[in-house]
């Protein structure tokens, strides 16, 4: 095991919190563009938009399709990271990211109401995030 500095890394979704794990380094897709944390980051806290939240620990690699929230990187090689939704990679149904997508689809094509217009708008988005994160998983497997 190589001694080397790591970050520990929580994600916490609205429907669970996932068990800390150490990183090498991590790539958050914030509002102003893609960042990535190493350790003895200057502490941080910004905003995150849906996307891929990508993580490293030696030659394994590993990602996340996240929603919007916020991370707060710590002084102390810390990053608690706050969304609506984080789907693991080897967690996503392509099958089931194409319906979502249909569904969304669907709702933008019939609603008049434009709050239901942006929460459709937003699940088509992370749809879109997952189907291409799948199918990357997918070749990547292959």
């Amino acid at each position: 095991m190589s001694d080397k500095p790591k970050l520990t890394v929580t994600i916490i979704s609205q429907h669970r919190q996932l068990e800390p794990f150490e990183v090498e380094s991590l790539t958050l897709p914030t509002t102003e563009g893609e960042i990535t944390v190493l350790p003895g980051h200057v502490p941080l806290l910004t905003k995150l938009q849906a996307g891929v939240l990508r993580y490293k620990l030696g030659t394994n690699e590993d990602e996340y399709v996240v929603a919007k929230g916020f991370a707060d990187i710590g002084p102390d090689n810390t990053v608690n990271v706050l969304v609506d939704t984080a789907t693991e990679a080897r967690e996503i149904s392509l099958e089931r990211a194409e319906m979502a997508m249909k569904a969304a689809q669907e709702t933008m094509s019939k609603t008049t109401d434009q709050r239901e217009l942006l929460m459709a708008e937003a699940s088509l988005r992370l749809a879109l995030l997952e189907i291409k994160v799948a199918q990357k998983s997918k070749r990547a497997r292959i």
